[in-house]
């Protein structure tokens, strides 16, 4: 089974005009202080009490202005250090604010962080009514919707057993199908499908679907372009916590990619020879042309990127990396494999597209898309690092980073 792209932003039910504002965000800054000395101990302390003091500020955000209208499915992307999470966590009062105002109408319910509000000496019974009740039900609510939120979280025949004794993934979705099962107005939700297995990150696209159709507001922090595309009505891209961008999905994405325009390159290259291409997009499609963010392993798969030429060259070097949620490289695509990849003018869009049979074990994989020039050999001048990501559902788990055909033979010494 593989499940496509949803419909494109054009066909997406616009928000009505007259929706009211769900979360307004006006003149916000926060800042951290990282001082140059810590004291460890309170011997430490008291031995160096007059000791400097000094500290370096870092502005985590500058004068954040946003407003969200209610039903909307708004991302927040940027690259690390960015301000995403932390602007997150103001919304949901986790972090104070230096300056300006933040408000937020209705029940709210924060996704942020894995095991926030979890004792790992209750079990995930205990855990489940307790979380549901911090997140607004009452205790009678919070009990009558316990069996939903186990079975969404496949997690029958351990709702007795300590959640120290849990593994992550156990932890995060027992996590989520409490944070979605709230009826909350407003969810914050940060990176959820950056962990799990794969069949439990389909079903957070499939919850995603179900929220955006019942009209509830989602804030959603990633550093998935294809998921953006895919969910978001609009998206801000944050830069050292200042706003870059603030518009449609597709639109911001692309500057995403821009934004990590010669970032880094397979081969580091100390060479740029000029800015002569750009990498747009990347994301996987299926043989009928859909663009896919799940497939079942075995399937054909074309993993495609979108470069845009300002000059012209001849013989560029293409290539798609797939790597693991180790960050582990696990398949790389490359053009020059398969001959010279011919003349390109300046102003030449295209969509370069490698086909393979899928036989990647059952995980998530993120796409990183780069441009090489012939006389540089391997040092990439563009590469736009996890641009899109596949999801990929095997019948079996065999622990290996792919899963060649093979046969079994027992032989008799």
């Amino acid at each position: 089974m593989t499940a496509t792209a949803s419909q494109p932003a054009a066909e997406r039910p616009r928000i009505p005009a007259h929706a009211p504002t769900a979360v307004s965000v006006e003149g916000v800054n926060k800042s951290f202080r990282l001082p140059h000395h810590q004291y460890h101990t309170i011997k430490e302390r008291t031995l160096h009490p007059f000791r400097a003091r000094t500290f370096d500020e870092l502005h985590a955000l500058r004068g954040i202005d946003l407003e969200i209208p209610s039903g909307e499915f708004f991302g927040i992307v940027g690259r690390n250090g960015s301000g995403k999470s932390t602007l997150l966590k103001c919304l949901a009062g986790i972090y104070g604010i230096d300056t300006g105002h933040i408000d937020v109408q209705g029940r709210l319910s924060p996704f942020i962080e894995l095991g926030v509000g979890f004792n790992p000496n209750l079990t995930a019974r205990d855990n489940v009514v307790i979380n549901a009740i911090m997140l607004g039900l009452t205790r009678k609510e919070a009990r009558a919707r316990f069996d939903e939120i186990i079975a969404f979280a496949e997690l029958e025949e351990f709702v007795d057993l300590q959640l120290k004794n849990y593994s992550s993934g156990m932890s995060v979705r027992l996590g989520f199908a409490v944070a979605v099962q709230v009826d909350a107005d407003v969810l914050l939700v940060d990176e959820v499908l950056a962990v799990g297995d794969a069949s439990f990150q389909q079903k957070c696209f499939n919850q995603f679907e179900r929220m955006k159709s019942e009209g509830r507001t989602i804030i959603f922090v990633t550093h998935d372009m294809s998921a953006v595309e895919r969910f978001c009505d609009r998206a801000m891209l944050l830069e050292r916590g200042r706003v870059l961008n603030l518009g449609p999905a597709e639109q911001v994405s692309r500057e995403y990619s821009e934004v990590n325009f010669g970032e880094t390159a397979h081969a580091q290259s100390e060479h740029t020879h000029g800015t002569f291409v750009r990498v747009r997009r990347a994301w996987c499609e299926n043989l009928s042309g859909d663009q896919i963010v799940t497939q079942q392993q075995g399937e054909r798969c074309l993993a495609c990127m979108e470069v845009e030429f300002a000059e012209a060259v001849d013989n560029p070097v293409f290539a798609i990396t797939f790597r693991n949620d180790a960050r582990h490289t696990i398949f790389v695509a490359r053009s020059e494999v398969h001959g010279p990849s011919g003349l390109f003018e300046a102003g030449d869009k295209r969509v370069i597209a490698f086909s393979f049979e899928n036989l990647l074990a059952s995980s998530r994989y993120e796409l990183t898309a780069s441009v090489a020039a012939p006389s540089l050999g391997s040092g990439a001048v563009a590469e736009a690092q996890d641009l899109g990501s596949l999801i990929v559902a095997a019948p079996h788990w065999t622990g290996g980073v792919t899963d060649l055909p093979h046969k079994l033979e027992v032989r008799t010494l």
